[in-house]
């Protein structure tokens, strides 16, 4: 079950707005852009391009799947999003989440992202295991985010999101930063990679080294470390790609809904002249 949403309504752009506002003032307060990150990343990561199940659906608030074991530590999450939620009680848990990773990147210095509103809660949470595992390596990445019809592109540039934050011990088993600022949305992930005698205190999980361990990514990869502006532009892409999975936009929804009946209208009058000309044809 999901529930409604009326995008196009201006009282509901209106409040999208105001908790924008708000986002940005708690996280801007709280320091808190990158599990604010990876609060959107696990709700959209959970989609299967094949069955249409998962995606940015606000599930994640549920306990059943704030418990997998990939989403530890994003309760502190749940919560600072519901401050703002309480304030703004008509806009959706899945519109929040998502904005709330848009806002995250862009306070911290990285790029406006394009937000679309009027995406539906579900009541329904998929089962664990669709995240990735950072213990893994490049097949494992692929399998992960082809699945939910992303590319190695995606793959890199979304990685680039480990610019912010540090992981916790009690939490992934991992401990320490990917960069020396990680409240800071930049391209050093991607040169710390290349770094052959970087800081040994920085961060580099298995899913990590094998951006550059595998050809296809590395490519990526150097072009980020060395140009900051593309990796800008094709993190917004992804990062958008990603927050929209299994999101029909309310005027794409339209739009569908146009042709269907185009087609429908279509067929009726095609098997009218067919019944008429019948004779003909036989």
């Amino acid at each position: 079950m999901m529930a409604g949403v009326p995008a196009k309504d201006p009282k509901y752009l209106k409040e999208i707005e105001r908790s924008r506002r708000d986002l940005r003032a708690l996280i801007s307060t709280k320091n808190c852009a990158p599990i604010m990150l990876r609060l959107a990343w696990h709700d959209a990561g959970t989609y299967d391009s094949k069955t249409k199940i998962g995606g940015p659906n606000g599930s994640i608030r549920h306990d059943h799947e704030l418990r997998h074991s990939a989403n530890s530590g994003l309760k502190i999450a749940i919560e600072l999003c519901e401050e703002v939620k309480t304030r703004h009680p008509q806009i959706t848990y899945a519109d929040l989440y998502q904005l709330a990773g848009v806002v995250a990147v862009e306070v911290t210095g990285g790029p406006t992202i394009d937000f679309v509103p009027g995406r539906k809660d579900s009541e329904v949470s998929p089962e664990e295991g669709r995240l990735p595992d950072a213990n893994q390596g490049a097949k494992h990445l692929r399998d992960i985010f082809y699945r939910m019809g992303l590319s190695d592109k995606d793959i890199v540039a979304l990685s680039g999101g480990h610019t912010l934050g540090r992981a916790h011990p009690e939490r992934s088993g991992f401990e320490g930063a990917w960069t020396k600022d990680p409240l800071k949305f930049d391209n050093s992930y991607f040169k710390e990679l290349l770094e052959s005698d970087s800081d040994p205190d920085l961060l580099k999980l298995p899913t990590d080294k094998a951006l550059v361990e595998d050809p296809k990514f590395l490519r990526y990869v150097e072009l980020y470390a060395k140009d900051e502006d593309t990796f800008f532009r094709d993190y917004a892409a992804s990062h958008k790609k990603l927050s929209e999975l299994g999101f029909i936009w309310p005027s794409r929804l339209a739009l569908k809904f146009a042709v269907g009946v185009l087609v429908t209208a279509t067929v009726a009058i095609l098997s009218h002249y067919y019944e008429v000309h019948r004779r003909f044809f036989e």
